[in-house]
């Protein structure tokens, strides 16, 4: 049973250094719905972003009919294209004047998957090392993981194998992650090759997906591999809780009979 709450808004200012002080970042989140299951508590937020629509956002988000909550991180080093990529799943479009991500932001989406209605809060983490300590703090619950690297980028190719430790140290052990090679459509930038990308996804036991959030080449595949890679670990898990429950056995009794008075210390 779910308890709506009302709807909050708080609006935040980062200070980023005292040589940014003149160029304060200003974001507004937009907390759309507080409530609880089985005492767990969720909060769905959005922070706004100018001029893109958000009425169809915030009716998936208000909307409580569903059978699963994913919730699934972008992660990977600054300008990978992790905000694009995001933009591009939920609300099919690009941009090229997107700035870094300041902290942590999300949007959510519904999908059906196996017959099952699945919402999925996507969050949108920033790359840089100074929001280290903010995202990490976000790993927990997360059910999957998006890593990604900039095909044009060697460097955060690099760091592939730290987001990874990142994830093992913060996240709990049943997380599945997919590693995203980004920005394909640029082959003539490209330092990265295709089989070096999916060689590291072999070593590091990861499905692999080369995409370009700004040519719609594999955005909607990776997410939808990632949910249904969630949800078959799910069933396997409750075959295996069912496969090790102890039968029952009932002993019928003569139906003149009264049944035994066994001691229970009740």
């Amino acid at each position: 049973m779910y308890m709506y709450m009302s709807v909050v808004y708080v609006s935040c200012i980062w200070h980023i250094n005292a040589t940014e002080t003149k160029q304060t970042l200003r974001k507004e989140y937009l907390f759309l719905d507080l409530f609880y299951s089985n005492g767990a508590v969720l909060i769905n937020s959005k922070m706004a972003s100018a001029g893109v629509d958000n009425r169809s956002w915030q009716k998936d988000a208000a909307d409580q009919n569903f059978d699963y909550m994913f919730k699934l991180l972008i992660i990977g080093n600054s300008s990978v294209g992790k905000t694009s990529f995001l933009f591009r799943y939920a609300d099919d479009s690009f941009t090229s004047a997107f700035v870094s991500t300041v902290g942590i932001d999300f949007k959510v989406k519904t999908v059906f998957r196996s017959d099952k209605r699945v919402k999925l809060q996507i969050w949108d983490t920033a790359g840089q090392e100074r929001y280290r300590t903010i995202t990490t703090a976000y790993y927990r619950g997360a059910m999957g993981f998006i890593l990604m690297y900039d095909v044009t980028n060697e460097e955060s190719f690099q760091s592939v194998q730290d987001w990874c430790t990142q994830i093992k140290t913060y996240s709990w052990d049943n997380a599945q992650v997919i590693l995203v090679g980004n920005k394909c459509d640029m082959e003539d930038e490209r330092v990265i090759a295709t089989d070096k990308g999916k060689s590291l996804a072999d070593q590091l036991g990861l499905e692999f997906f080369e995409t370009s959030a700004k040519e719609n080449i594999n955005v909607k595949q990776t997410f939808e591999r990632l949910v249904d890679i969630i949800c078959d670990k799910m069933s396997e898990s409750i075959d295996t809780d069912q496969s090790m429950r102890p039968a029952t056995t009932i002993t019928p009794t003569d139906p003149g009979q009264a049944p035994s008075n066994t001691s229970c210390g009740c």
